[in-house]
């Protein structure tokens, strides 16, 4: 099949690139798409791959629930939601499938996935959480995720939830991709951007938003080439103005 990634992806950079669709549960060499929410993908990516919609599924196994990778972050909110369980509340301020939450152990502030994740599907195989190499937004694994076991925690939060809407009514609402950098330890990334001066700054169709330094924004039309050159200026600037060399949140396939 073939995607036209300045339709598909989040940031609406990208070209029509030709994806494989997988079916089944099994080892495969390939680069994941998901639902293209963290991702800037080149117009001549290779080896690119989408799971089928089997994979989208919630089930209740009595004591954990199983999730597949191509289920999305809203229809997983929506049912721990409405099944009184908690721990992913954050999710209502995030987009992306499963199996891009968990490999980037997504979350917002001091909530993140695997908070309530048990066990993994990589490669056809489930694996323990410990193994998984979970950390600030990041994971350790290598391989293709085909679903994840949750946590059932009785008790929804509904103060978490209104504390991130209230983070999210402050995101830009021009396409990105959410974040372009993990915050270093101690600081964020949003901050030493904007004492660089790239709050606002556009180069080219591309941009760092004027609401959210962090937040590298589509101003209409971008190329892929735009924004990795801002990604590389932002990253100059902050490392010659403070010594910290910061670390793209987006995953850039090519």
């Amino acid at each position: 099949m073939v995607l036209d990634f300045s339709r598909y992806s989040s940031v609406k950079i990208g070209g029509k690139v030709e994806v494989a669709l997988l079916h089944q549960c099994g080892h495969y060499e390939v680069q994941m798409v998901g639902l293209a929410n963290n991702l800037l993908v080149a117009p001549g990516a290779q080896n690119l791959a989408i799971l089928d919609r089997c994979f989208d599924y919630i089930d209740d196994r009595e004591s954990f629930i199983e999730v597949g990778a191509k289920t999305s972050a809203q229809k997983l909110f929506g049912y721990f939601r409405d099944h009184n369980l908690g721990g992913l509340e954050f999710l209502s301020a995030l987009p992306g499938s499963v199996g891009g939450l968990l490999k980037m152990n997504a979350g917002m502030k001091a909530y993140q996935i695997s908070d309530v994740v048990l066990q993994a599907n990589i490669n056809g195989t489930w694996l323990d959480a410990e193994v998984l190499g979970l950390g600030y937004r990041s994971s350790a694994f290598e391989g293709v995720i085909f679903g994840v076991r949750l946590q059932k925690v009785l008790g929804f939060r509904e103060s978490v939830l209104h504390e991130c809407k209230r983070m999210r009514a402050h995101h830009p609402k021009k396409p990105s991709f959410g974040s372009c950098f993990k915050n270093p330890p101690g600081d964020f990334a949003g901050r030493l951007l904007e004492v660089v001066g790239l709050k606002g700054f556009s180069l080219g169709r591309v941009g760092f938003s004027s609401v959210h330094a962090n937040f590298l924004v589509n101003l209409g039309g971008a190329h892929f080439e735009e924004a990795l050159d801002l990604i590389a200026l932002a990253k100059e600037r902050v490392s010659r103005t403070f010594g910290i060399v910061l670390q793209e949140e987006v995953c850039i396939l090519t």
